[in-house]
């Protein structure tokens, strides 16, 4: 007789479980989505893999928003990590956000509830379908975020966070070579917002691009592009701290600086040794921890690109949003301050360092600088001017650069940064 004991599951459902390992990992075990995705979708290949993440990920940009409808039509409240709950989240934002078919969205699901209330859950999705029920054309952030970001730069400012969240976000690519910027842009299509700069809407996949096997650019937020710019052009020594996968440090090597890049993730490190392949680009590779490695003697500049909670690039990462704790948050404001005070003795006199953080919370940036400040009397602010700038961001009072959701808006946004240029004395 046929053993039907390990019989393969109905098409599409492999996929759907993989979604639901996925949101598992993030919400329950706080990993990010990136560093779950080859255990979760490890029984399934090519497009079903890429189909899982977007699930998780559209679930996750949504999740608040979710809960409320299925919460709206229950008696009692599910609990949050219920697979009942879990298969209502996934079915939902498949038909709302990725247009799944409702049948097809449904009884791929049902198979995750196995053994679990299977029929509340149909009787859940079926009522919620029934009534149109739409979601939110501004999505909820969740409520922890909320707060938080609301304390600390306003309402506008989670208003179009949300908004921003809605949107997939556009493309950017830094050109290594400036000056052929508007020959790329004739190649590529898009538009550019300063030299060296290239957005994206509608694109082909990144690999299959021109000018990407040849190394001319390299896929780049424009925020994100903005540290390394403030060095200017090479003019000596510059380390690279915290540098994998190597963005920046393409940018300091392509602007002729002589560059050490230190990171302690072997990971990271191989991944920046193949963008400077590709990109023929030459830089010192050091895989080392930075509160125990230290130069051999001074730097002309330093661009400390410091380890943070990432809560800046939610857009492209919502995950951030739900598994990013004040705890998390206090931590890498710590290990931030130990950095900084640690690299600032390896700067030149009359020589600069530059902190960045792809963070959004003022413990990662504002207040780190100012407790730098009132410890460091060697140290100044050396002002960023907006001519340095591309239109739509400009510099803070005190000469610094704080990127929020909102800016750049209309031409896709940008992710959120806090930067300082400073001198030593």
């Amino acid at each position: 007789m046929p053993d039907y004991t390990h019989a393969p599951e109905p098409l599409g459902v492999p996929t759907r479980r993989a979604a639901l390992r996925l949101l598992d990992a993030v919400l329950r075990r706080g990993e990010s989505l990136e560093s779950a995705l080859p255990a979760a979708t490890r029984a399934i290949h090519g497009p079903d893999r890429g189909l899982a993440h977007a699930i998780a990920a559209e679930t996750l940009r949504r999740l608040p928003d979710l809960d409320a409808m299925i919460d709206l039509v229950t008696k009692t409240n599910l609990p949050d990590d219920a697979k009942a709950r879990m298969a209502l989240r996934i079915a939902l934002v498949q038909v709302l956000i990725l247009g799944t078919p409702s049948h097809a969205a449904i009884s791929t699901v049902l198979p995750l509830v196995d053994g679990g209330p299977r029929k509340l859950v149909h009787g859940v999705f079926g009522t919620l379908f029934r009534a149109n029920m739409l979601l939110p054309e501004v999505p909820t952030l969740p409520a922890p975020v909320e707060l938080r970001w609301e304390a600390a730069w306003g309402e506008e400012m989670v208003d179009a966070a949300g908004r921003a969240i809605a949107q997939v976000p556009p493309l950017d690519l830094t050109i290594a070579d400036p000056s052929e910027t508007e020959g790329w842009r004739e190649k590529l299509g898009g538009e550019s917002f300063m030299p060296g700069h290239l957005r994206l809407g509608d694109h082909d996949s990144v690999p299959d691009m021109a000018g990407f096997g040849d190394g001319a650019w390299w896929v780049q937020d424009i925020a994100a592009s903005l540290p390394a710019r403030l060095l200017g052009k090479g003019e000596g020594h510059v380390l690279d701290l915290c540098a994998a996968p190597g963005g920046k440090t393409l940018q300091l090597a392509s602007a002729g600086w002589t560059v050490t890049s230190v990171d302690n993730s072997q990971s990271r490190i191989k991944r920046l040794r193949e963008n400077l392949y590709r990109t023929h680009l030459k830089a010192e590779v050091v895989n080392a921890d930075i509160l125990e490695w230290a130069p051999t003697e001074p730097a002309d500049a330093i661009l400390i690109d410091a380890p943070c909670s990432a809560t800046g690039i939610f857009r492209r990462h919502p995950d951030v949003l739900h598994r990013v704790r004040p705890s998390i948050i206090a931590e890498t404001a710590a290990l931030q301050a130990r950095i900084f005070a640690r690299a600032a003795d390896w700067v030149k006199s009359g020589g600069t360092l530059v902190y960045a953080t792809c963070s959004l919370e003022p413990s990662e940036g504002e207040a780190q600088l100012d407790a730098f400040l009132s410890a460091r009397s060697d140290y100044t602010i050396a002002p960023v001017d907006q001519s340095e700038l591309p239109a739509g961001i400009t510099p803070t009072e005190t000469g610094t650069i704080r990127t929020l959701p909102g800016m750049l808006a209309d031409q896709g946004g940008c992710d959120g940064f806090f930067i300082a240029r400073l001198k030593r004395s």
